[in-house]
């Protein structure tokens, strides 16, 4: 989650989603990755989780929901493994798939070292060099036109490791 005026303390966070109703609610880290068990769909989820979070913490931030399967996919489909180094290597999470047009125009720019795949459900980001590159979370919402959100391998890992049954 964004610092500043967009930051949502993680202890709150998993107070307001297990007073929601979800259960086995928990986070992971300080950068809003919360865990839920829920019967709603992930589309219902989301839209509760970033209701519940405007009206009873402040921010009115975006909130991309991944089942677990759905997360383990991203982590396999990714496309920058053998000769990367993997914690040069970002993951992004679209809230909506962007439209095909958006992807090729900006899959026909070169980046140079930087590497940029795109598949439906995710973006994949190989930065060589220091994160404050051209390709970032904010740049790709602006060129796709979507809303999104941005982890690193670990994190995903860790995330699929914790919903494990």
């Amino acid at each position: 989650m964004p610092r500043g005026k967009n930051k949502v303390p993680m202890a709150e966070l998993r107070r307001v989603l297990s007073e929601a109703g979800f259960q086995n609610s928990r986070t992971y880290i300080q950068s809003g990755n919360a865990l839920v068990e829920s019967e709603l769909s992930p589309q219902q989820i989301e839209e509760q989780v970033r209701q519940l979070i405007k009206d009873q913490i402040g921010p009115d931030l975006v909130v991309v929901v991944r089942t677990r399967v759905e997360l383990q996919g991203i982590l396999d489909n990714n496309p920058f493994k053998e000769g990367y180094d993997i914690s040069r290597v970002f993951f992004v999470l679209f809230g909506k798939r962007p439209a095909a047009e958006r992807v090729k125009e900006l899959l026909a720019q070169d980046f140079g070292d930087e590497k940029l795949s795109i598949t439906e459900d995710a973006a994949y980001l190989y930065i060589p060099g220091s994160y404050g590159s051209k390709l970032s979370n904010n740049f790709l919402e602006r060129k796709l036109g979507i809303s999104a959100t941005m982890r690193n391998f670990n994190t995903l890992s860790k995330l699929v490791e914790l919903s494990a049954p």
